[in-house]
């Protein structure tokens, strides 16, 4: 953390730390104490704690998205879609990886009206877009089903690796492959030596 940060940018950035690894339900005390920002600070900046986990779920779900999304560029919609899941398995293979933050944080709250449910579940809804724009320019004939199909092999693949504190070894890419090849989303090689 920079030396320079804001006391409000220091609060986000000790939340988003703080909460990914110990949980959202970390106290006030600890969360200002690593800020360096008293509690009176805190309640200034912020109307509430749940304002907090929300804006500091935000403030870092950018950052999040880039890492596991390619940005534009020539490949297929399958060579993209398959992008995202061996990304995944890096980050996996080596972070500290303790899941998904949207979703540990959503399971943690168990109230889908929490602000940072909301936070969260927009995050997993631009996942599950980018799906879904990739398998229209494939010409999926069920690009909505399959783009959830997707997201919940990517969520799955996630959960897994925390559950059993394992690399993936490719399993997701492998899910999302079987998938893609049950909807006729094929290789480019592979599709020419069929047709």
């Amino acid at each position: 953390m920079s030396s320079s940060a804001t006391p409000r940018e220091r609060l986000l950035e000790a939340a988003g730390d703080l909460f990914y690894r110990d949980g959202v339900n970390i106290g006030v005390d600890a969360l200002c104490k690593a800020a360096g920002v008293s509690k009176k600070s805190m309640y200034q900046l912020f109307r509430s704690k749940d304002e907090l986990i929300a804006e500091s779920l935000a403030s870092r779900g950018p950052g999040y998205q880039a890492l596991l999304t390619p940005g534009p560029d020539d490949r297929s919609p399958r060579e993209r879609i398959l992008d995202v899941f061996e990304r995944q398995d890096d980050v996996v293979a080596h972070g500290n990886f303790l899941g998904c933050p949207y979703v540990g944080t959503a399971v943690e709250l168990k109230n889908p009206e929490h602000p940072g449910s909301v936070v969260a579940r927009h995050f997993k809804q631009q996942l599950t877009d980018f799906f879904h724009r990739e398998l229209v320019k494939a010409g999926a004939e069920d690009p909505g089903t399959l783009a959830i199909q997707l997201t919940i092999a990517f969520d799955g693949a996630s959960v897994r690796s925390v559950i059993r504190a394992q690399s993936l070894g490719g399993i997701g890419v492998l899910t999302a492959g079987a998938l893609l090849d049950a909807a006729g989303i094929r290789a480019a090689e592979l599709a020419g030596h069929l047709s």
